[in-house]
């Protein structure tokens, strides 16, 4: 088997999850009724979901959804789209989606800093590897940590599960794609990274509360001790 050298990770749902903060909903309705905790719930499902779309859309609204990380401007547009169609209003909408794209507001889970880190010091390269339309820098700074290297879809023009952007990294790495473990949420866009010959591991996307060591398992269980 060959020993693993580098490690992948997906963001949103593996690294960090967005957790709604009850003040972003003050003042805000939907369908005319004050938010309550399930209706926040299904908007962050709604917003955070790496596949798919849960809103009906036309041509030019799935264009921009499709295309969403890889021009900002498009995100914006796919996003107030599916707030609007959720029940809020034009104006609640673009009060709210500045929330989503604030890495201030993004929840590192419990063991993101102590994998990270735990790597570095064993001298495996890392590269957070995402389909995103924001610097998620600053996220990572703000709790103590860093990847070797970011590889996001809004810089490099690719978006998982194209084997492009899992190329950009491993190269940035100088890494082979079997000496690579790439851990996320999604089978679907993470998982691409098996058709270049990577292992891949799995994460659920639970609020961090209730995944405390999960990427710590998932390395543990390729051969990680930290």
């Amino acid at each position: 088997m060959t020993q693993l050298r580098a490690v992948l990770f997906d963001y949103s749902g593996t690294l960090f999850r967005l957790e709604e903060d009850d003040s972003w909903f003050a003042g805000i309705t939907v369908d005319e009724q004050a938010v309550e905790g399930h209706v926040q719930a299904e908007l962050m499902r709604r917003v955070t979901a790496p596949t798919g779309n849960s809103v009906p859309m036309d041509d030019e609204q799935h264009h921009n959804w499709a295309n969403r990380d890889l021009e900002p401007h498009l995100h914006r547009e796919a996003y107030l789209h599916v707030l609007r169609e959720s029940g809020l209003t034009d104006q609640h909408a673009r009060s709210l989606y500045p929330k989503l794209v604030d890495p201030a507001s993004w929840t590192p889970y419990p063991d993101t800093a102590a994998a990270l880190n735990g790597l570095r010091a064993a001298g495996v390269a890392t590269a957070v590897v995402s389909n995103i339309a924001f610097d998620l820098r600053p996220a990572f700074a703000a709790v103590g940590t860093a990847a070797d290297e970011y590889v996001l879809s809004f810089e490099v023009g690719a978006i998982k599960p194209d084997a492009e952007i899992f190329r950009i990294a491993l190269t940035r790495l100088g890494v082979e794609a079997a000496e690579t473990l790439m851990i996320g949420d999604s089978e679907e866009a993470d998982g691409g990274a098996r058709a270049l010959g990577c292992a891949f591991a799995l994460v659920d996307p639970l609020p961090t509360a209730q995944r405390p060591d999960g990427l710590l398992h998932a390395l543990r269980e390729h051969g990680f001790d930290l």
